[in-house]
């Protein structure tokens, strides 16, 4: 029921311009002028609700999922700049001066200036705005600096429709209708405030340090994170928190990652982190001491509160770090029902941590199936990728019939497995999955 809530409430906010129009006094247009007005004022109210979705808030993102949450951002984003870019052509008033016995604007439009300018730098800006956010990573734009351009950028697109909206807005007019768009308009910068002032405020009064970093495979490392006169963070195994080492709380040089350790083992964080990034290429580089700085947690990749009687765990590359923290947990907390993990790598060199996730396995009883793309000569497990036919010979139908199936890897992984899953019978709501990348 929490995600339909989430739902239910987006759908009020956005739509709640549209019944305040509806519900006011001015006499109706022709069809396409009212379409056309009220696709532009969905379309705002899409954008300023937007700023929400993209500030990481728990109450949301704990809900639905991060990556989920995120998927939305993009996909509401193009629906915006759908709507937006339609209708101004929609449009069948002629533009002219108000007329006396036209003070409704029933069978005009605004020729005024400024309002009409403010409108049309936003439908300028706003393609490519969306165009940039889609192709970041084609542009090889370093993210923190798209990140910052991002969010002084929608707050200029947003300014630009707000004074569109009460200057050349028909139902703006009415006082309730400006109040509630004056409204959202600062709760769209109330959340900027909050991602980019109070929230680092609030990692400051909380920092970390560096407790140790080692190699735990092929360009992979395990970064240990000990709290600083604080009691730690509440989170559940299988979250992640966006990680600042290094730097500022009030910098912008942080990155998502899931956490590794678990939550009975003490108040210290564990990350596996593989070489990447420019970040992510200078772990093995950070000295024990260095002070860090944690948002989170993030996610609900989760088997807390969950009764199903078995657990499979189907990891790729370095998906193992949230799922290596739900075995731990499940091992610490005494947890007896069976459980899988599927892991696939491309060589062996790469399996994260090999003989303490082999110790692990044996000490809860888990069975362990690697997976290997690349394999020497001497490898006695899987060979291939984790892919329908794997999962068809590794899962047997009680299981199915049954068991929780939480997953976590790269997008070219999951989408097939998801789909062997439920081919196999497995339902939708027994199948927790988070991925790396969303679009």
């Amino acid at each position: 029921m929490r995600p339909l809530v989430l739902v239910v409430g987006y759908l009020g906010v956005v739509l709640s311009p549209l019944a305040l129009a509806w519900l006011g006094d001015r006499p109706p247009r022709s069809f396409w002028d009212e379409l056309a007005t009220g696709l532009g004022m969905l379309a705002f109210a899409v954008i300023l609700v937007e700023f929400v979705l993209s500030g990481r808030f728990r109450a949301i993102s704990g809900r639905i999922g991060m990556d989920v949450t995120m998927r939305f951002h993009q996909l509401f984003a193009r629906t915006a700049l759908a709507l937006a870019l339609i209708h101004p052509f929609l449009y069948r008033a002629p533009f002219s001066p108000p007329y006396p016995w036209d003070v409704s604007r029933q069978y005009t439009l605004t020729t005024e200036f400024d309002g009409l300018l403010f409108g049309v730098l936003a439908w300028l800006l706003l393609p490519a705005f969306v165009l940039l956010g889609i192709g970041r990573e084609r542009l090889g734009w370093r993210y923190e600096s798209w990140r910052l351009l991002h969010g002084l950028g929608a707050l200029l697109i947003a300014a630009l429709l707000l004074a569109h909206t009460l200057d050349a807005g028909r139902y703006s007019q009415d006082p309730l209708l400006a109040l509630l768009w004056g409204g959202l308009f600062l709760l769209a910068l109330a959340t900027l405030v909050w991602v980019y002032l109070l929230r680092p405020l609030s990692q400051r009064r909380r920092p970390w340090r560096v407790h140790g970093v080692r190699a735990i495979g092929l360009k992979t490392w395990e970064l240990v994170l000990e709290p600083e006169d604080h009691p730690g963070l509440n989170y559940r195994a299988g979250q992640f928190v966006w990680l600042n080492v290094g730097s500022s709380p009030f910098s912008l040089y942080e990155n998502p990652f899931s956490i590794s350790s678990a939550p009975a083992a003490g108040p210290r964080l564990g990350f596996v982190i593989k070489e990447l990034g420019d970040f992510t290429q200078t772990v093995g580089d950070i000295a024990p001491g260095t002070r860090a700085h944690v948002d989170g947690p993030h996610g609900n990749l989760t088997v807390a509160g969950r009764n199903e009687p078995g657990i499979a765990l189907i990891a790729g590359g370095v998906g193992i770090a949230p799922l290596l923290g739900i075995l731990r947990q499940l091992h610490l907390e005494g947890d007896s029902r069976p459980t899988l993990l599927i892991y696939g790598n491309r060589v062996e060199e790469q399996i994260v941590d090999a003989d303490a996730l082999a110790a692990l396995a044996r000490a809860h009883g888990t069975r362990l199936e690697h997976v290997l793309q690349e394999p020497d000569a001497a490898w006695t497990g899987h060979a291939g990728v984790i892919d329908a036919a794997l999962i068809r010979r590794v899962v047997d139908a009680g299981a199915a019939r049954s068991w929780l199936f939480v997953l976590c890897g790269p997008p070219a992984m999951m989408a097939p497995v998801e789909e062997a899953l439920t081919d196999l019978g497995v339902s939708p709501g027994r199948i927790l999955s988070e991925r790396f990348k969303y679009d």
